[in-house]
């Protein structure tokens, strides 16, 4: 097989796996699960900001997009990740595209394009000081986008999540507008 060659996913990964967001194991400022039982060892290598993610992990920052570990083979230019762009509403979840190095987000960005600068010990696990271009949305933000996951069920909008998602409207648009200048 060459470097660049893919196998089958091990782990079939539908739209229903995806669910509130906020239901997931918090780590951080992120959400982790594991399809293969080994959610301490997931949890671990998230606490510890760096090491290999055991096969199965599921990582979510955002609900609209996922990372998932598959086995040894799977995509080596990826180190096995399997990046989900998704769609959701408060009728659940629909992948919109899944894949290796193929796939982008909402925004018309690349997945993999962001995530294989993170270092190696990060294993492709963007954070503040992995190697990853930063984004230029804060922390604020991101939590708003979690507590508003439209899967999850309607809570009370503190009056910080409503400011961070006020903020998030135009840094949205103008990352929309970059990638799309990008792309001509």
């Amino acid at each position: 097989m060459q470097a660049d060659e893919k196998t089958a996913p091990k782990y079939k990964v539908d739209a229903t796996m995806f669910q509130c967001i906020t239901k997931m194991t918090p780590v951080k400022h992120f959400f982790v699960d594991n399809l293969a039982g080994n959610l301490a060892g997931t949890v671990a290598v998230a606490q510890a900001g760096k090491g290999q993610f055991p096969e199965g992990t599921v990582l979510q920052l955002i609900p609209n997009e996922a990372m998932v570990k598959q086995q040894k083979g799977f995509s080596p230019g990826t180190g096995d990740w399997e990046f989900f762009a998704l769609e959701t509403d408060k009728n659940g979840t629909k992948i919109v595209s899944s894949g290796a190095e193929e796939v982008n987000n909402f925004l018309g960005l690349n997945c993999f394009e962001c995530h294989k600068a993170a270092r190696a010990e990060f294993d492709l696990l963007c954070e503040q000081d992995h190697g990853c271009a930063p984004l230029p949305l804060t922390r604020a933000m991101f939590h708003a986008v979690q507590q508003t996951d439209p899967r999850c069920a309607p809570a009370q909008l503190s009056a910080e999540d409503a400011a961070a998602l006020k903020e998030l409207g135009p840094v949205i648009e103008q990352l929309k507008n970059e990638a799309a200048a990008n792309k001509k």
